[in-house]
């Protein structure tokens, strides 16, 4: 069965909503970092910390979009936005998943990524084993 991770844009986040363009500009942001950080260490870190490539099936690219491991320890891991009522306040996410085929690596990769983009837009997360970790201040 597969399971599904959520960042939640709740107040107090640095965005209300974001696009699937801007979760592929924040995934393209941290390759980025991670080969900076390679080069420092004199070592291709970008291949190794992001094993994906950046893919949509046709006639979806507006609703989800997936990374496709280039590895056999990686398989898959979708990315899609929404938004669901809370009362009278409605609350944007963006849903991480995991397919029935998904690795122990995709599993663990999803994490750091998830992890990686809530404590940047100071989101709150719910992790796929039903924890939620708080990146938002709270008052």
């Amino acid at each position: 069965m597969s399971q599904s991770a959520y960042i939640k844009f709740v107040q107090g986040s640095a965005v209300d909503a974001l696009s699937l363009e801007d979760v592929k500009e924040r995934l393209g942001r941290y390759k980025e970092q991670t080969s900076l950080t390679g080069r420092q260490l004199e070592w291709d870190y970008a291949d190794a910390a992001f094993p994906y490539t950046i893919e949509a099936k046709p006639g979806e690219e507006d609703r989800w979009f997936y990374l496709k491991g280039t590895t056999p320890q990686y398989r898959y891991i979708l990315f899609g936005v929404g938004s669901e009522t809370n009362g009278d306040a409605s609350v944007s996410h963006v849903q991480v998943t995991l397919p029935d085929a998904a690795t122990h690596g995709d599993k663990a990769k999803a994490n750091e990524l998830c992890k990686y983009m809530a404590k940047q837009l100071k989101a709150e997360l719910k992790l796929f084993n039903g924890r939620t970790i708080y990146f938002n201040p709270r008052k």
